[in-house]
């Protein structure tokens, strides 16, 4: 209901309740419907008015003159309601100027037995300005005063002065209780919508931040693998040369400055992999990185350990080990319904080891690998990542027995030469 115009009853020409000051505090509050509809219901009642009084001047019946005179102040108290923005907002305002219309129209049935045919949009206004017991109990109320109205005024009583009224009541509040599931399917219907769209929005939004840190990883990658491994071999390669070169031999001056540019190159390329790395590890160690993911999981306590002597490890393993982490901490938080969960990240010699366990109800890994299972694309991903790097990835796990997740990546034998220990943030 809007300021210009009061509720509309629902259906043909009846609206029922938008949201109001009285209804906000349930869950039947609806919004306003068209100004077509909210015609209908000033049409219906000011032409059952224009009917009323016609008829008594037509006929001219005795109290012609009262008619008139009835239906012009229920014409008039119904256009101050329209036009009052408190009968809109204000409960109480409302239920006045409901009162201000059914003593006028008491007033009328009191001098034309046509004041009955009022009852039936007063009812679409009873229901839409009072809540739903209150809007009932005047609607029943109204067909009361309209069956004793006509019995007034008519020496015979039929059945049809009972059923008129009483029909027209139950049918009034048979449309506005099924508007009103109409209202509410629909609005579930446009916040399932409105939800898609945000769902669509957000998942390509996903996408392209996905397609991004895959497209960096895989730059870091090839240029670890290509470049930088090509300019490590080659001051290798150098380096021997100059070491089997006798002493003061006329080319040990160009291969020291070819091997100092080889090295120069292979630390550009080195910082070059690590621009390129998730942002995750921008800001930190890999270890740092884990703690953080950690610290951020929702759901079950997770807890993260390190054990050994950390070393900086090249940018694809970082990533790989990482991103494992990540998607194993997903199924336990998604699948699991793990209480506890714990990462470990082991530093030994020549490998690194990460383990995740869980204290969920587990399941079986040869259904899971075969595909029979629920499973989707975690485990084949985070395999394919520790395989991809010479890697071994195993999976343990049972019905209710929890999960283990284990990889452990070989480091290269020319990371170990031309690294160091680092420490544990």
């Amino acid at each position: 209901m809007t300021a210009a115009a009061p509720p509309v009853p629902p259906g043909a020409c009846a609206p029922p309740a938008a949201p109001t000051a009285t209804a906000t505090a349930t869950a039947r509050t609806l919004t306003p419907v068209s100004k077509v509809l909210k015609l209908c219901l000033h049409a219906l009642l000011l032409g059952l008015l224009a009917l009323a009084a016609g008829r008594a001047v037509a006929d001219s019946a005795p109290r012609a003159g009262w008619v008139v005179a009835a239906c012009a102040l229920l014409a008039a108290v119904y256009a101050a309601g329209v036009r009052a923005p408190a009968v809109h907002s204000s409960p109480r305002a409302g239920a006045v100027w409901l009162a201000g219309l059914g003593a006028a129209w008491a007033g009328l049935l009191l001098v034309s037995p046509d004041g009955l045919w009022i009852a039936f949009p007063l009812y679409f206004l009873e229901l839409h300005l009072l809540r739903l017991r209150w809007g009932v109990a005047a609607v029943a109320v109204t067909a009361c005063a309209a069956i004793g109205g006509f019995l007034a005024h008519s020496s015979a009583a039929t059945p049809g002065a009972f059923l008129g009224p009483l029909l027209g009541g139950a049918v009034a509040v048979a449309t506005v209780l099924g508007y009103q599931a109409l209202y509410r399917e629909s609005e579930r219907r446009r916040e399932l919508i409105e939800e898609l769209i945000t769902t669509r929005a957000d998942l390509a939004a996903a996408e392209r931040s996905a397609g991004i840190l895959a497209e960096r990883e895989r730059l870091a990658r090839e240029i670890h693998d290509t470049l930088a491994q090509g300019l490590s071999s080659i001051q290798l390669l150098l380096r021997a040369a100059e070491r089997a070169l006798p002493e003061g031999a006329p080319a040990l001056p160009h291969i020291a400055q070819a091997r100092e540019a080889a090295q120069d190159n292979l630390a550009e390329a080195r910082r070059f992999v690590r621009a390129l790395t998730p942002p995750d590890l921008e800001h930190g160690s890999l270890a740092a990185a884990l703690e953080r993911l950690c610290a951020g999981v929702p759901g079950p306590r997770v807890r993260f350990s390190l054990s050994g002597r950390p070393r900086v490890l090249p940018t694809p393993y970082e990533v790989a080990l990482l991103r494992i982490a990540q998607s194993a901490l997903a199924n336990v938080v998604r699948h699991a319904r793990a209480g506890r969960a714990e990462i470990t990240l082991t530093f030994m010699d020549a490998s690194v080891t990460l383990d995740i366990v869980d204290d969920g109800h587990g399941f079986d890994p040869a259904s899971a690998a075969s595909g029979s299972g629920d499973g989707g694309f975690g485990l084949p991903a985070m395999r394919s990542r520790a395989e991809t790097l010479g890697g071994l990835f195993t999976v343990e796990s049972a019905p209710g027995q929890g999960t283990a997740v284990a990889v452990t990546l070989p480091l290269p034998l020319e990371h170990l030469e031309h690294t160091d220990p680092v420490e544990a943030p």
